[in-house]
C-alpha cells in the first residue's frame, strides 16, 4: 500500500540521485519515492512514484516551503527547506561509482538556521512493494534475496517501515547511511564522512572542463549522462518507467534499458565537447553489441547487455494518469537507422584517435549491415509500424560518408531521393507517406546531405512552417488537430532545429530555439522527452538522456 503522505509530484519537482548503476528519484517532501535495485532494470525497492509501497523520505516537521539545487558538476543534490523557525538542508547522494551489486544511500541532515527537526521514514519494499523487510537489530533486514542495512537511526521504531523524529541542533548535521546488496553486508558499516569525500573525488574525477555557450547546463547534461553509464559503458534511457507522455492515451513505456541510438547520441555530443570519457564508453558498449549480434543488432538492451525483457504489466495504480509496466517490446523491432548512428559514432572516436582495435571491427561489421539489410523495412527512428523510412536510409547514407565509404552512401541518397522526395522539393517520411517529420531534419545535420543542398533547405523551412509554435518543435501530425493535442512538444526536436538553423548561418535564430528548449526543466534541471507547453509541464520518463545528449551537443556546437 502506498503511504499517503508523499503522494505523487509534477514531474518538474522531482531530482534524480545516480551512481551508474542504479539511480533514485527525489521529490520535494524529501521522499525517495523510485528506486531500483541492485541494477537499473531490476525490481523497485521504492515504488510510490508508481502507486506502488516503499519509501525513504527525510521531512521537516514544521510547515516549510522547499528548494534544492545539485552541487556543480556532480549528482549530489541539496534538499533545501525553510521552514517557520529556520532553514534545514538534506544533502543527498548515491555512493559514486557505484558498486554492481551494491548501492549505499547517503543522507546528511543539516540544521543550517536554527533546530533541524524532521521526520524519517525507512520502508524500502523489494519486489515492487510486494515483499516487506522485517528489520532487526540497529538495523539490518532482508528480502527477496536483496540485504538492508540502516546506520544512524538507532532511535527508529517500527511503523511504515522504520520511523524516527529526529532533532539535530543548530548549526550541526546527522547522517543517515542506507545500504542495499544482493548479498549480506560483510564488515562494519562505511564511515559517513569518508564515504562523502570519496564521492566528491570520484565526481571531480569523471568530470571535464567543458567550454560552451552554457557551461553549467552542459556540465550538468554531462554529469546526468554520466550517472546513467554503467560500468559496462552503457546509458540507460531514463531512470523511471511508465510515466505518461499523454494522460490516459496508453503512451507509457519502460526506459531503463540502453537504446543504442541513444548511446550513440551520448557519444557524438561528448565529442562535439571534448569530453572523452562518456564517448569511450558509448564506442565500447555499442562496438561489444555489434560484434556479438552484427546485421540482427538490437535497438536496445539491458545495462549488461543482455536481451530487454518482455513487457508486462505491474499490479500496481501507475503514476496519475498512466498505468505501470515494466520490460519493452522494442526488444522485437529492427531499426536500421542505429547501423548510422554507430558508424557516425565510431567515426567521431577515429577523428579523436579513440577507436581501438575492436572498434575498427565494429565499424566493418557496421558497414557490412548496412549494406545487407538497407532495403528492409524498419520501425525508425520513433519506433512505429515497418517502413522504408527516409530517416532511417539516409542516416545510415550519413554514417557510411563519416567513414570514407562515400560510393555506397551515394547510391542510398540516389535511391532514397528517387522514392522519397517531396513534389515539393524536400524529403517526405517516407514513399507511401508524404508527410514531414522532425527526423527528416538529421541528414542534413550528419552529412549525409551538404547542409546547401536544396532538399535540406527546403525541409527545414516545411518543418519550420508546419511543425514548430511558439519556439517548440513537434515530431510529425498525428491527425489534423492542432499540434500540442496529441503529444508534447519534443525537446530533442528543438535542439535539432537550433543545430539546423545554427548549421544555415542563421545564429540568432539557432540560439533562441537553444534557449527555448533547455530551460523546459525544473529546479532540478532534469529534462524529460516532452513538454506540455500550454500546462508547462514535463511528460514522460525522466531523465532522458538523449535530450541532455543533444543539449551537451548544441551547447558545443553554438559555440563554434
Amino acid at each position: 500500500m502506498n503511504d499517503e503522505r508523499y503522494p505523487a509530484q509534477v514531474l518538474r519537482e522531482y531530482a534524480l540521485l545516480a551512481d551508474g548503476e542504479r539511480g533514485a528519484v527525489v521529490g520535494p517532501r524529501g521522499e525517495l519515492c523510485w528506486m531500483c535495485a541492485p541494477h537499473w532494470d531490476s525490481d523497485a525497492i521504492f515504488a510510490s512514484l508508481i502507486g506502488g509501497a516503499g519509501v525513504y523520505a527525510v521531512t521537516p516537521r514544521e510547515r516549510f516551503v522547499w528548494g534544492g539545487a545539485y552541487e556543480p558538476g556532480s549528482l549530489i543534490w541539496r534538499s533545501r527547506w525553510v521552514t517557520t523557525t529556520g532553514i534545514i538542508e538534506c544533502r543527498e547522494a548515491l555512493a559514486f561509482p557505484g558498486e554492481r551489486g551494491r548501492a549505499v544511500l547517503l543522507r546528511r541532515i543539516i540544521a543550517r538556521h536554527g533546530d533541524a527537526r524532521v521526520q524519517v521514514v525507512c520502508d524500502p519494499r523489494p519486489g515492487f512493494g510486494v515483499c516487506r523487510p522485517r528489520f532487526r537489530g540497529a538495523w539490518e533486514a532482508d528480502g527477496q534475496d536483496l540485504w538492508f542495512r540502516w546506520t544512524g537511526a538507532e532511535e527508529a521504531r517500527p511503523g511504515h517501515g522504520l520511523e524516527l523524529e529526529l532533532t539535530v541542533p543548530a548549526g550541526e548535521h546527522h547522517d543517515l547511511v542506507l545500504e542495499i546488496a544482493d548479498r549480506p553486508p560483510r564488515g562494519g558499516p562505511p564511515d559517513a564522512g569518508r564515504a562523502w569525500h570519496a564521492t566528491e573525488q570520484a565526481w571531480g574525477r569523471a568530470m571535464p572542463r567543458l567550454h560552451t555557450i552554457a557551461d553549467r547546463d552542459a556540465h550538468h547534461a554531462y554529469a546526468v549522462m554520466r550517472g546513467l553509464t554503467g560500468a559496462d559503458g552503457g546509458m540507460v534511457a531514463a531512470a523511471t518507467t511508465s510515466l505518461p507522455e499523454r494522460s490516459e492515451a496508453d503512451r507509457n513505456y519502460d526506459y531503463r534499458y540502453v537504446w543504442i541510438r541513444d548511446q550513440c547520441y551520448a557519444g557524438l555530443a561528448s565529442a562535439a565537447a571534448g569530453a572523452y570519457p562518456l564517448l569511450d564508453d558509448a564506442v565500447r558498449f555499442v562496438g561489444a553489441r555489434l560484434l556479438e549480434d552484427g546485421p540482427h543488432l538490437k535497438p536496445a538492451y539491458t545495462g549488461t547487455g543482455g536481451p530487454v525483457p518482455e513487457q508486462r504489466r505491474l499490479d500496481l495504480p501507475g503514476y496519475p494518469g498512466g498505468y505501470d509496466l515494466a520490460g519493452n517490446r522494442v526488444t522485437h523491432q529492427f531499426q536500421l537507422d542505429s547501423f548510422g548512428d554507430a558508424l557516425l559514432l565510431f567515426a567521431a572516436a577515429d577523428r579523436h584517435d579513440r577507436l581501438d582495435a575492436d572498434g575498427r571491427r565494429a565499424l566493418r561489421t557496421a558497414v557490412a549491415a548496412v549494406e545487407e539489410r538497407r532495403r528492409d523495412p524498419d520501425a525508425g527512428i520513433w519506433e512505429l509500424d515497418d517502413r522504408a523510412w527516409t530517416h532511417s536510409r539516409l542516416n545510415c547514407a550519413a554514417g557510411l560518408r563519416a567513414v570514407g565509404e562515400n560510393a555506397p552512401a551515394d547510391t542510398i541518397v540516389a535511391d532514397t531521393a528517387a522514392h522519397a522526395t517531396h513534389p515539393s522539393g524536400r524529403w517526405q517520411r517516407a514513399p507511401d507517406d508524404p508527410r514531414i517529420d522532425g527526423a527528416l531534419l538529421l541528414p542534413a545535420i550528419r552529412g549525409a546531405v551538404p547542409a546547401g543542398d536544396p532538399r535540406s533547405k527546403r525541409t527545414l523551412n516545411a518543418y519550420l512552417a508546419a511543425l514548430t509554435e511558439d519556439g517548440y518543435a513537434y515530431r510529425f501530425r498525428h491527425d489534423d488537430r492542432p499540434l500540442g493535442e496529441t503529444e508534447g512538444a519534443f525537446l530533442l526536436c528543438g535542439f535539432l532545429v537550433a543545430l539546423a538553423t545554427h548549421q544555415q548561418g542563421d545564429v540568432p535564430t539557432a540560439l533562441r530555439w537553444f534557449e527555448r528548449n533547455r530551460a523546459a526543466c525544473g529546479p532540478a534541471g532534469l529534462l524529460a522527452e516532452e513538454y506540455d507547453v500550454t500546462q508547462r509541464q514535463m511528460r514522460g520518463n525522466l531523465p532522458q538522456a538523449f535530450v541532455h545528449a543533444l543539449l551537451l551537443e548544441c551547447a558545443a556546437r553554438l559555440n563554434e
